[in-house]
């Protein structure tokens, strides 16, 4: 193994396999570094890949990427403890090349995008745990390992180490981050025969289908749950912020025992059989806990960068696009030579400009306010329910008699100039 590299990225989750991939293609001389026994071992997410910014990486990566059903059809529950409301989107465009996403399972599906990156010209090192960078003259050149002799030097740092970023951290790039600027999720992995999945969810075998749960799946704390379909297994997981964990004192795989015995959710998983028990940290603090992204010698990407858009649950995407982003920046100072935190910046300004920190500032102030107002979930949801049941309820009342009940009940439980402020609140959040 060579001493130095041009580039060292540590992580080989989606935004550190992009980047090393981009950077090996344009025949930098790449090291990417793994903590896990193999890329995916230690990655987590609920399981939905999107195609656009893959296909940016890989043109039409799903004719032999281990994928397991494009998703056609993205359901939305609001949840009460014996009912639900539920709405969504049914596209058989999307059944059909090029697609819109798909679900995966991220130990099938990681090793496969790592082994594109070292077909480019990548090293790929697993098992290995880095401990520091290596910092001289205020520059990041290297990294220091677990391994005996463990240093290796490069051009360039690329932090990809996930949501926690010891590394950056260390580098005095972020703070501690706080119980509310980050989410606990737990998933569990069901085997279930195609055929049985095909029938509940109303499918055929090559469509896919996802739930997105709110309510009561979370015991009406900060957080979502979900229910994706793959080939022959479910994907079931359930994630609220620490913060909400500890004000509600709930212990994360309790709330997914509850989610699966849920009326609603329990018969979607009669007869499956676990195969597999996952927990994850996400960020959720979006725009205003995006850390520092560049210094000399050293950028962040992804999760540690703290790019994930929890209100459309998206993070994988951003996290490929910022590790193309970082990519070419990092080749870009290759070839001017400079790698300075003045160079490196790019990347910040290519990020800022991106769909990523547009999205992120949209809803800059969403976690804060659904945080602060626990009504939109505790309260809220169970009265669409209940408002729900009482206009569709036939018993010989008339529907504009129902429509007033209606308005009286919801009105009478907040009163009118609190759910007038409510509705705005959410809105600005949002908007």
């Amino acid at each position: 193994m060579p001493e130095k590299f041009d580039v060292i990225v540590v992580g080989a989750g989606p935004a550190g396999t992009s980047c090393a991939l981009v950077c090996a293609q344009k025949g930098l001389n790449v090291l990417l570094i793994e903590r896990g026994e193999y890329p995916g071992s230690k990655n987590v997410m609920g399981g939905v890949l999107y195609r656009k910014q893959m296909e940016e990486l890989i043109p039409e990566f799903w004719k032999e990427a281990p994928l397991e059903r494009p998703v056609i059809e993205q359901r939305f529950w609001m949840m009460d403890k014996e009912s639900v409301v539920q709405f969504g989107y049914k596209g058989l465009e999307w059944g059909v090349e090029p697609y819109n996403n798909f679900t995966v399972l991220r130990a099938q599906f990681d090793q496969w995008f790592a082994k594109k990156a070292v077909e480019a010209g990548a090293l790929l090192i697993n098992e290995t745990v880095v401990t520091e960078c290596i910092v001289e003259n205020g520059k990041v050149i290297g990294v220091r390992t677990d391994r005996p002799n463990g240093e290796v030097y490069a051009d360039v740092v690329v932090l990809a180490d996930g949501v926690n970023s010891l590394l950056s951290k260390q580098l005095g790039f972020h703070k501690e981050f706080r119980p509310d600027e980050v989410a606990l999720t737990v998933m569990e992995v069901i085997n279930l025969p195609k055929e049985k999945i095909n029938d509940r969810f109303n499918l055929e075998d090559n469509q896919g289908c996802t739930i997105e749960i709110f309510g009561d799946s979370t015991k009406g704390n900060l957080g979502t749950a979900f229910l994706y379909t793959n080939k022959d297994s479910l994907n079931i997981g359930v994630g609220t912020t620490l913060s909400s964990m500890i004000k509600s004192k709930m212990k994360p795989y309790d709330l997914l025992d509850y989610l699966k015995t849920h009326p609603m959710v329990k018969p979607m998983l009669a007869g499956g059989e676990s195969a597999e028990y996952l927990a994850h940290l996400i960020p959720e603090g979006g725009y205003r806990s995006v850390p520092k992204v560049a210094g000399n010698g050293v950028v962040v990407v992804g999760d540690a960068a703290q790019l994930v858009n929890a209100i459309h649950r998206e993070g994988s995407n951003m996290a490929m696009h910022s590790g193309l982003l970082a990519a070419e920046t990092v080749i870009e100072a290759k070839y001017r030579g400079d790698f300075s935190e003045s160079s490196l910046n790019l990347y910040r300004q290519k990020l800022y400009d991106s769909f990523i920190i547009k999205d992120l500032e949209k809803y800059k102030d969403a976690t804060h306010t659904f945080e602060n107002n626990p009504q939109y979930f505790k309260e809220y949801v169970p009265m669409m329910n209940k408002a729900m049941s009482k206009f569709f309820t036939v018993d010989g009342t008339p529907k504009r008699d129902k429509q007033k009940e209606i308005m009286k009940s919801v009105t009478a439980e907040r009163g009118t100039f609190k759910v007038i402020q409510d509705i705005y609140r959410a809105w600005k959040a949002v908007k």
